[in-house]
């Protein structure tokens, strides 16, 4: 087996090398002057498993079409078999055509890695109006969670949590950590009356005061839902709020607006490489890829 990344993930994608005892092998991706995309594989593929072991952020754009050509040229090559690790698979929220004219994001994406690859592997993907992920793609599609880790995380160092998830998406997330810890959970739902004029409130009561309260949700983005739960969980005294997030995009200075609005922590998984990760999903993707040994 051979493990490679088109950039973003390359510490993970070494780690899970290691434990694999499975061969790292960078690719070389550079342009030629007129723009033009380069890219070559330094190790021999003829016959061998490939892992393209890649984050769709950052660059999510760039990041389809470098994954799409080591690909190909993968196949080209003779690779037996070419397997992708998302950790965070990008265009995965634009799953109908919410005005006229639109692209449906996520269709066109599998479309093009249904062509190139035999295989996905990606952890805790934004699936909303979808089941699952064969719902787009027509090649082996395994999902992940990394709600055990999350849970585990929560269990060893946190002492007196209650779990929020902050809108009716995120309840999957709450309840499912909620239970690996032991505690309570509640989902938050919001009613808006105008632009500018929106109330949330508590699906379920629970008591949040002296609770360390921790707000959990698959993708952290502007920052704007967590900031939105964290004055509810402020409003009611909580001890402490801590924010964390499968896959931190941090867009628009997300973490910095976090940060302003008064969370005590944030924290991600390694599924997108930041300074806020603390959960190692390398474990989940050994488990999966010895499937393939």
């Amino acid at each position: 087996m051979i493990i490679t990344s088109c950039g973003n993930s390359q510490a993970l994608a070494k780690r899970v090398a290691k434990k694999l005892r499975a061969s790292f092998s960078p690719l070389t991706i550079s342009a030629f002057p007129d723009g033009d995309r380069y890219l070559k594989w330094n190790t021999p593929v003829k016959g061998k498993k490939v892992v393209i072991l890649h984050s769709f952020q950052p660059h999510p754009n760039e990041s389809l079409w470098n994954v799409i050509w080591a690909a190909e040229t993968a196949k080209d090559l003779g690779a037996r078999k070419v397997i992708l690790v998302a950790p965070y698979l990008a265009y995965m929220r634009q799953d109908i055509r919410f005005h006229p004219g639109e692209a449906v994001s996520s269709r066109i994406m599998a479309k093009h890695l249904n062509a190139c690859t035999d295989k996905i592997i990606t952890i805790d993907p934004h699936l909303h109006r979808y089941k699952s992920l064969k719902d787009i793609f027509s090649i082996a599609a395994v999902s992940i969670t990394a709600n055990q880790l999350i849970g585990q995380y929560i269990k060893r160092r946190i002492k007196n949590p209650v779990i929020i998830g902050p809108d009716w998406e995120s309840y999957q997330w709450a309840e499912v950590i909620a239970r690996e810890v032991g505690c309570g959970h509640t989902v938050l739902e919001k009613t808006r009356f105008s632009s500018r004029h929106v109330k949330s409130k508590m699906t379920k009561q629970i008591v949040l005061k002296d609770k360390d309260v921790i707000i959990v949700d698959d993708i952290i983005s502007t920052g704007h839902t967590m900031i939105e739960a964290l004055k509810k969980a402020k409003a009611q005294k909580a001890r402490s709020v801590i924010g964390i997030g499968v896959h931190g995009l941090f867009v628009e200075n997300g973490l910095g607006k976090m940060k302003k609005a008064g969370f005590d922590q944030i924290i991600t998984t390694n599924c997108i490489e930041h300074n806020t990760n603390k959960i190692d999903i390398a474990p989940l993707l050994v488990e999966e890829l010895k499937k393939e040994k």
